[in-house]
């Protein structure tokens, strides 16, 4: 027997209908690449949503269809993506960080027809026109004022562009399970895979993620995305905040610390979003300035492990709750945020930091496990590290065009590639990427608990910890150290603060001090091209062991 409910499809347009009827008059406020703020509502958005829409088809985009975006967040990005899927196309993020040789590859892969870009950008994709192989025109996120001369085919302002529809255009309408947005990983081995989001998939997980354990939106927010769009589907902050009546504001290009602190402050942000190099800067900016955060209740920090330290500066500094949120391009990205449960509600402040120093627990629509090599489940009781493994709504079954082959297991479960513990309150810790994960003597070493220790100290700037080949122990960890600004901590004295924090044998067996630790596209630390900058690297620890 089946219900007798309504066929009402899951489909992201109905997201800014939605938000256009119940919340029209909140704001949507963008530091615009050309310098200005810019100001519109939820209204405004839709009526120029379907003006994309509109132009979309008037160009000969199709159902289906790959629109590229090489943007930053704006206005402009926003409606883009909501005119893309609400004809059935999908708008395809652009990573800008990506090397132009991936830059290239992505676009021919996913076969773009159109790309839409920023002012910035412009010269790079003049530079790479030659090697795409589909794209027919370029609009440039721009007013005709400020256009520039340019050799890209059929390349116009996107202000003229959308000036000839008038937005009287109807959202297509077609099944829930509708491609509606694509991002590739760098996360994987060989090149980039193409994640390939659907309308259901997109929209489930905006629901799931707005809900009070997660990240908590609502109609008093202001909201402002850090993240990138063209980064892991902006943590879906471009469906959630619409969705829950959320104010935003998008930060454009300008992501350093003032920029970002002008913004917080102007605009009363009460929530905001990125990775933790973003929010070393901020503070950064606001202990050299002196300057507080009034208006900020939550921060969402993610992409990478947050440091305790940094959990504790926001919080006990600033008063600033934080979010400590875990995910993949593959989970759309959310998979698991960090908020208390009743039975940690009398922890003390260090305990509770401890505690928000793991990934948390994961939403209604994800389901988590941990196993070992040989795929037997491995108990939650929060010492056990095992492979985690994720299956949900929002979770990849496979990679465009099939890259990679099979992903899931016997039981629908995708491997995320981290090493990690489950509590028994469903308390989840990464411990390492399966790759990076350190092994001595046959037991585990985690590199991000010794990072994230060492980024504690006063004078670090940033840490990052790789194993180095020991004759005896098979691999030592190596701490490799980018000193503060001014300052001049020794090996001695980093290693005096992690001592009596750690087990004595994760010590590690030298420190390394370097200028600039290398990162990847979407921030993280890469830990491959320092690991080959640290190949021929001999331990003090090795002499003894030989």
């Amino acid at each position: 027997m089946l219900g007798l409910m309504q066929d009402w499809p899951l489909l992201c347009h109905k997201i800014i209908d939605y938000a256009a009827e119940q919340h029209g008059h909140r704001e949507i406020v963008s530091r615009s690449v050309e310098g200005p703020i810019h100001r519109i509502n939820y209204i405004e958005a839709r009526i120029r949503a379907r003006k994309v829409a509109q132009a979309l088809e008037r160009d000969g985009i199709k159902l289906g269809d790959r629109v590229g975006t090489l943007a930053w967040n704006t206005w402009r990005h926003l409606e883009a993506w909501y005119g893309i899927t609400g004809l059935g196309a999908v708008y395809h993020t652009l990573n800008p960080r990506l090397f132009p040789e991936q830059l290239a590859y992505i676009v021919n892969h996913a076969e773009d027809r159109m790309i839409m870009t920023d002012l910035t950008f412009v010269p790079l994709l003049e530079k790479l026109q030659e090697h795409f192989k589909t794209v027919e025109r370029y609009i440039i996120l721009t007013d005709k004022e400020h256009m520039p001369e340019t050799n890209l085919p059929g390349a116009i302002a996107y202000e003229e562009w959308v000036g000839g529809c008038d937005g009287d255009f109807e959202w297509r309408e077609f099944d829930e399970n509708t491609a509606c947005g694509m991002c590739y990983t760098s996360g994987t081995t060989g090149n980039p895979k193409g994640v390939l989001y659907s309308h259901r998939s997109n929209v489930l997980h905006a629901i799931s993620v707005s809900v009070p354990n997660v990240l908590n939106l609502g109609t008093g927010d202001t909201i402002l995305p850090v993240v990138p769009m063209f980064h892991a589907n902006s943590w879906s902050l471009a469906f959630s905040a619409p969705m829950a009546g959320a104010a935003l504001v998008m930060p454009g290009a300008k992501m350093d610390g003032e920029s970002i602190y002008e913004l917080l402050e102007t605009e009363r942000v009460t929530f905001t979003a990125a990775v933790p190099t973003i929010w070393m800067m901020l503070l950064q900016y606001l202990e050299s300035s002196g300057k507080e955060l009034p208006y900020l209740e939550r921060v969402a920090i993610g992409g990478s492990a947050c440091p305790r330290s940094m959990i504790e500066k926001f919080e006990v500094n600033y008063g600033v709750q934080v979010m400590h949120a875990w995910g993949m391009t593959e989970m759309s990205p959310i998979g698991s945020t960090c908020a208390m449960k009743p039975e940690n509600r009398d922890l003390d402040l260090q305990a509770r930091l401890d505690l928000q120093a793991t990934q948390g627990y994961a939403p209604f629509t994800v389901e988590m496990k941990i196993t070992d090599d040989d795929d037997v489940d491995l108990p939650w009781d929060g010492k056990t590290f095992g492979r985690l493994k994720v299956r949900g709504p929002g979770v990849s079954r496979s990679y465009f065009k099939g890259e990679g082959g099979e992903i899931l297991d016997k039981d629908g479960f995708f491997d995320t590639g981290d090493v990690a513990t489950i509590d028994p309150l469903g308390y989840m810790n990464i411990t390492d990427r399966a790759k990076d994960v350190i092994k001595s003597g046959g037991e585990w070493i985690s590199s991000i608990d010794l990072e994230n220790l060492a980024v504690g100290h006063p004078e670090v700037a940033e840490a990052a910890v790789i194993g180095i080949h020991h004759p005896k122990w098979d691999e030592r960890p190596l701490l490799v150290i980018v000193r503060k600004p001014g300052t001049s901590p020794t090996k001695e004295d980093i290693l005096a603060y992690m001592d009596g924090k750690i087990a004595s044998w994760w010590m590690p067996d030298d420190v390394a001090f370097v200028d600039e630790i290398p990162h990847t596209a979407t921030g993280k630390i890469q830990k491959i091209t320092l690991r080959d900058q640290f190949k021929d690297y001999r331990l003090p620890t090795s002499d003894a062991a030989e």
